[in-house]
Parts: C-alpha cells; structure tokens; sequence
C-alpha cells in the first residue's frame, strides 16, 4: 500500500464552493438525526424501530432543503447510507426487517452501539457514525474493555483526520491505525476501509485499508442478516428473470447510485429473489453483517473529510455522545510521534503559513 492522498479533480471555484455547500447541508442533517439517534439508544429501544426512525429523520430532513430546481432540473437527495445499529460484536451494517427473527432485538445497559448513517444532496454525501455505551454517564463512566476500545478507535479516528492529506502515503494511515489499536490492546477489524468520495460515490477507487494483515482472524460473516444492498455503476449484465429486472429497475429508481436497505422494495420476499442474481452477476453489492467474536467489542467512528486548497476540511461534525470524561481507561498512547500528531490543529490557520514559510527562508 503506497498510492498517494491525492486532491480530487479541480473545478471552478464557484461550482466547487457550491458543491461543498451541498456536502455541509447533508453533514448538517446527518448530524441532526444522529442527535436523536443517540439520545433514543436506551435500555429497552428496540434496533428496528431506531433503524426506521433514523431513515424517516433522513428523507424528512433532506426532503426539506434545496427544492427548488436549477435550470429546470430537480436536485436528488435522499439517504446516503441506511441506519443500522450495530450492537457490541456486531462489526457494522446491522438494519434488520421487521420479518427477521433479529428484528426483536433490544438494547441493554452497558451495550458498545455503533449508530451508522448518510445522507447526500445532489449525490454529494454525508456519511457519519459513532459509538456509544448505552447507559453511561459523568458519574458512571465507560470502564474495562468496552473504555479501551472506545479510546482506541476515537484516538485512530482524530489521528486518521490530520494524516489524510495531500501528498500522504495511504501506509502511513493503515500504520498509525495499527499503533494506536496496539496500545490500547486492540485490533482494527480485518479489511475495513476508508474510500474516496465523489458525486455519485461513496466507495471511490483510491482506498485505505485500516487492517491488511493475513495473520488478524477474520469476522465471521452472517449472510442471513444482509439488508444493506448498492448498485454497482462499473458492472453491465442482462438480468434474465424477470422478477429480478424489476426489482433492479426499483433498485435504480428508488436509491440510484446509494447503498438501499431492502424494505424500500416494494415486496420484501420479491424483493430477495430478484436481487440474487443481481449479487451474483456484480450488478448490486452487500454490506454484509460481520461479527467479532461474541467475547469482544468493536467501536468506530465515520467521518467525511474534504482535502480543500487551503488544507483538509472536516465535513461531518465531530461525535455527539463520545467525551473524555465518559470513558475512563487505564491505558494510554506512548508513542511521542503520534501523541505530537494529536496536538495538532487539523488545519493549520494562514498566520502559522506565514510564519513558517518565512522561518524556511530565513534558514536558507
């Protein structure tokens, strides 16, 4: 892994400010319903309802802005990526069907819950998550492993954020990811990774895989449990039954170039059937439901980040649940490189530019 961070493709300045609008209005809503995400994962809220609720707070949210055509043409906008709760080992992607026997599930107390959202306007998209510890407060932190591994992913995220720059190496990530895991005694799951964005795309070409080593045990896949479907833009195939021509063309209409979850479809049972061949010719991709062993815990955190001229961006807003004083760990980070990394402002304001540009010539 050595491809470098690169910018992505220039465009005039005022098409690229409004562009970047657009991603800020979508950050702006993702934030607003996973608020109420948060503040709704308590002891007894069932995964469905707040899986539901937080695609009903996207439409609703995204339905209110830019209604207005340009130039005759309707903006698309809509979900960018479907909620899903995903519960202690449960990796990501977990949104069942209410016809799935996991749509009973409830949450408990002391329950690590990833909540996993995105919402785009004119397919420029949002996409967020964070973990929270159901039950946790000031005066009953998050201790143990759950605290470690919270702390170890929220460190690997803030570190993630200062090194995705123009002109970094993508090793260079996946190697402060693996460090910052080890010394809170964990690992970063097995092939995750943080993909390029653009119009239209949420899983671009240039990738950074947070765990490419062979030697880490794999999640454990549970197929049964997939919900979470994209159209693939580079694959072209004739579907040949009918039913899953339909469900296709459903698929196209009603999500576009975004992941769906399948109660969209019209007809679930229709629905599964049609989209199997679609699988399995490339057409449409799964986000699969993975699992960690079930001793274990997993945390994350998602954000989007432009790589702008004047140096990165955040786009997403930073977690709402997730504060030091909630987590308590005995454990800490020891590398003098990265905890120098850390101190450091996520972009650097035009003054310290200055300056050090005129240390540099003053040197030469």
């Amino acid at each position: 892994m050595s491809e470098e961070v690169k910018p992505t493709e220039e465009k005039p300045p005022s098409t690229a400010a409004a562009d970047f609008t657009k991603y800020k209005t979508a950050a702006d809503i993702t934030n607003a319903v996973i608020r109420k995400l948060v503040a709704a994962c308590v002891e007894g809220a069932k995964v469905l309802d707040l899986c539901i609720e937080g695609d009903r707070l996207l439409e609703e949210g995204t339905g209110a802005v830019y209604n207005k055509p340009v130039k005759g043409v309707k903006i698309s906008k809509g979900i960018a990526f479907p909620t899903s709760i995903s519960v202690n080992n449960a990796v990501a992607h977990f949104s069942p069907l209410p016809s799935d026997p996991a749509s009973s599930q409830t949450l408990a107390k002391g329950d690590v819950v990833k909540v996993h959202i995105g919402a785009h306007i004119d397919g420029y998209a949002a996409v967020t998550a964070e973990t929270l510890v159901v039950g946790a407060s000031e005066n009953e932190p998050v201790t143990g492993r759950r605290a470690d591994v919270l702390k170890a992913a929220w460190t690997a995220a803030e570190a993630v954020m200062r090194l995705v720059k123009v002109g970094n190496k993508n090793w260079a990530v996946t190697d402060a990811v693996a460090k910052i895991a080890s010394a809170f005694d964990c690992k970063p799951v097995e092939g995750m990774l943080s993909c390029e964005q653009s119009q239209n795309s949420i899983d671009g070409k240039r990738r950074i895989i947070l765990n490419p080593s062979e030697e880490q045990k794999k999640a454990r896949l549970e197929e049964s449990k997939t919900t979470i479907y994209q159209k693939e833009s580079t694959v072209t195939y004739q579907l040949k039954m009918k039913t899953s021509r339909a469900v296709f063309s459903e698929v196209q209409k009603k999500a576009g170039a975004f992941p769906f979850n399948v109660r969209v479809l019209e007809d679930e049972k229709r629905a599964r059937l049609g989209l199997q061949e679609a699988v399995q010719h490339g057409l449409v991709k799964p986000y699969e439901v993975i699992y960690t062993p079930s001793n274990t815990f997993v945390a994350g955190f998602h954000f989007t980040i432009a790589l702008l001229p004047a140096g990165p961006a955040l786009v997403t807003h930073p977690p709402v649940w997730y504060k030091p004083d909630l987590v308590k760990t005995e454990k800490e980070l020891e590398d003098a490189e990265l905890k120098e990394l850390l101190t450091q402002p996520l972009r650097e304001d035009k003054k310290s530019k200055k300056k050090k540009a005129k240390e540099g010539a003053e040197e030469k």
